[in-house]
């Protein structure tokens, strides 16, 4: 994930960017193999005394030791951006780790008398090979690596690896402990093992409080912070589903088997193909945690299919393999963006245009606050509609939409539909959640390729506003549209039967959709172009059922309360489409909150 340029207004900071970036290195010094054969001379008597195998696997641990490190904390200086440049470097720092690995595995007992190896020592190791796959987890978005990542981290918790550092005078060890507990929190929550975290949440709070009750330390309120981060991040969906002895049922959002609804055979879509993704959040002060917010990580889950098993996939340990010669990615390529600036923003804009392979997608997705104009201008051009907040180091004001202090300039540190125009060149995707989405309604197709913009709603009815803190309703739609019906239905809770029934009938809503889409006879072309990829056709299909809910109901009643496209839908043909509003009271019936829907909308039936 990257982070912006740095910003006045006060933020929360996770310790060392716990998992955003990698760790700098230390300064130069002697390296741990003279330090351990001074030890091995200091415990054992003179250095003839220690056998010469032993003294070799000392040395050749080291060595693997210090390799290991040197790699590692070279992927720092990797370029962020770029699909092809860091894989022969990760290869080579995955097959160190390798063999780091199975060496101290297959020497033990050599490495505990000589060198005086230590179970945190080994816990290092092995939560820096949980980063290396999760970090090529951001690189490639494969999410099987999380499973990888998952299995180490989870390894140093059942074998207590770190059990020792409390009773060691170190508070630099402590806050290892503490950062890969962090770590391993931000896995479990992309692979939506709530009970892991859960967990894992109330040991990283007795560790903070032991920590900060034995060390004097300045970092006590940033650890803190994160506690308050990770919990609010957890209790950011609005809906539980309950198991008969009210448990909380998980539910994952990723796309399934047989998620997307099937085109008809015979039925002429388009061939393209997502293949690269720009997910930005900047909206202030949405839930976040490890500069993920709420919004950030229901869309990367929208465009990922459910993770399989590395290991059903290649042989074990794999990782020198698996680095070098990636199986063929089933994920569209993303990029994380968390606040970022225009500069930084435009950069990883470009390298994905660049890399853009022929006949695939390039999707964007902004969740940022409103930048509007002041003032009348004379013209209409794409830079006179204002567009999203990009980060600076101005103050936000009025906490929620900027506006330019010189009438006569357009605002610097934002994005405009204009901005977008050179990459229209290629096949793109866009989706704005922002109070200002509507300034991308003007755009011009100036190229003629394949261009969709899906655009939030402006503003929501007051009874629904408070819940902004905690994500966009209209992002909640696109990646789980049951949740979000029962959250503008009134719903907080429902029991997994009646879910699982609800999710039947959507599938079968879904399904309806899509057919009303291809055999639209006045849709843009665009659409159809877009609807052979399943991503795509999944997102088209939640966005349709989201603006017809949001017409139906009873407390949106103002136009900009909907969301809208670029080009427009048919609306009599799609959102306002009489057999779809009734598969919509259908389900409301199901869930007998049918009297916060208007009826009179609909033909005879």
């Amino acid at each position: 994930m990257v982070r912006g340029g740095r910003q006045q207004q006060p933020r929360t900071r996770l310790p060392s960017r716990l998992t955003g970036t990698v760790e700098k290195p230390p300064r130069k010094r002697k390296t741990r193999t003279e330090f351990a054969l001074k030890e091995i001379m200091s415990s054992g008597g003179a250095e003839d005394d220690i056998p010469q195998g032993e003294r070799k696997t000392v040395t050749d641990f080291c060595y693997l030791l210090d390799k290991s490190k040197q790699l590692f904390n070279g992927l720092r200086d990797l370029p962020q951006y770029g699909q092809k440049q860091w894989q022969s470097y990760f290869g080579r720092t995955f097959d160190v780790y390798t063999k780091l690995w199975k060496f101290q595995q297959q020497h033990r007992q050599v490495l505990d008398n000589r060198y005086g190896l230590k179970r945190w020592q080994i816990g290092e190791i092995a939560s820096k090979i949980g980063q290396l796959y999760y970090h090529y987890y951001l690189r490639t978005s494969e999410t099987s690596y999380l499973n990888e990542a998952f299995s180490f981290y989870s390894a140093i918790r059942q074998r207590s690896y770190y059990s020792q550092v409390s009773k060691e005078d170190r508070p630099e060890l402590v806050v290892k402990k503490l950062r890969y507990y962090a770590r391993f929190i931000v896995v479990c929550l992309l692979l939506n093992k709530m009970d892991v975290v859960k967990d894992l949440v109330k040991e990283l709070s007795d560790e903070i409080e032991d920590y900060t009750h034995r060390f004097n330390t300045e970092d006590q309120v940033e650890w803190n912070l994160v506690l308050q981060e990770v919990a609010a991040f957890i209790e950011a969906d609005p809906v539980m589903v309950l198991n008969d002895d009210n448990t909380i049922v998980i539910t994952s959002n990723r796309l399934a088997e047989a998620g997307a609804p099937l085109l008809e055979q015979g039925m002429i879509v388009g061939q393209l193909t997502l293949a690269d993704a720009l997910i930005i959040g900047n909206c202030n002060n949405q839930v976040k945690f490890s500069e993920l917010t709420v919004d950030m990580f229901r869309m990367l889950q929208a465009l990922e299919r459910e993770p399989m098993n590395l290991a059903s996939q290649m042989n074990k340990p794999g990782m020198q393999e698996s680095a070098d010669k990636p199986a063929r990615r089933e994920n569209p390529h993303k990029y994380l963006l968390y606040k970022p600036t225009f500069s930084q923003l435009y950069t990883f804009l470009a390298a994905s245009f660049k890399e853009l392979p022929a006949n695939s997608v390039l999707l964007i997705y902004l969740s940022a606050t409103g930048v509007f104009p002041t003032g009348r201008s004379d013209s209409e051009g794409p830079y006179d509609f204002g567009g999203v907040l990009t980060n600076s180091n101005r103050d936000i004001i009025n906490g929620d939409a900027i506006h330019k202090r010189n009438q006569t300039h357009k605002e610097m540190h934002c994005l405009h539909p204009g901005d977008l125009y050179p990459f229209t060149r290629k096949p793109l995707f866009i989706i704005v959640d922002s109070s200002n989405s509507v300034a991308y309604k003007n755009f011009t197709n100036l190229f003629g390729q394949p261009l969709v913009c899906l655009l939030s709603p402006t503003t929501y009815p007051k009874a629904l506003q408070d819940q902004s803190q905690r994500g966009s309703l209209f992002t909640l739609f696109l990646n789980n549209p049951l949740m979000a019906f029962l959250f503008v239905s009134g719903l907080s809770s429902m029991r997994r039967g009646l879910w699982e029934k609800c999710q039947e009938y959507l599938r079968k809503i879904n399904r309806d959709i899509a057919q009303l889409l291809t055999h639209s006879r006045s849709i843009d072309q665009a659409f159809l172009q877009f609807f052979g990829d399943e991503f795509l056709r999944l997102l088209l299909t939640r966005f349709v059922f989201c603006s017809a809910t949001m017409r139906m109901h009873k407390i949106f009643r103002e136009t900009r309360n909907y969301p809208e496209t670029y080009p427009q839908l048919p609306r009599d043909e799609t959102v306002e489409n009489p057999h779809l509003q009734k598969h919509i009271l259908e389900l409301a019936s199901i869930l007998d909150v049918r009297n916060v829907f208007f009826e009179n909308t609909i033909d005879d039936y």
